[in-house]
């Protein structure tokens, strides 16, 4: 079997986890003041991010049991924090 390299290495990696950590705060924060104005949208909001969490995890899940996310700990992370990385860019670009 080939064995799998990490698609830039792992000092890539921590500079996208770390890329990831700031948009994350981000629409954590445009969240949380949806959520303060109340009414329907905050609702919704609520919702909406309760639902991308568990399709989040679902998606995540499948795609690492039947090893498309890689068989190796870096190509998994690595691919891991890029499908999360999207969800999290279209929210903050939704949002803000």
């Amino acid at each position: 079997m080939k064995q799998e390299t990490a698609p830039t290495g792992w000092m890539s990696l921590g500079i996208d986890a770390v890329s990831l950590g700031v948009d994350t705060a981000a629409v954590i924060g445009l969240r949380m003041a949806t959520f303060s104005a109340g009414g329907p949208r905050a609702f919704h909001e609520a919702t909406r991010m309760i639902s991308e969490k568990f399709e989040a995890v679902a998606y995540l899940q499948m795609e690492l049991v039947t090893g498309g996310l890689g068989s190796n700990p870096a190509t998994i992370a690595h691919r891991t924090l890029r499908y999360c990385s999207k969800k999290v860019k279209a929210n903050r670009r939704r949002l803000g």
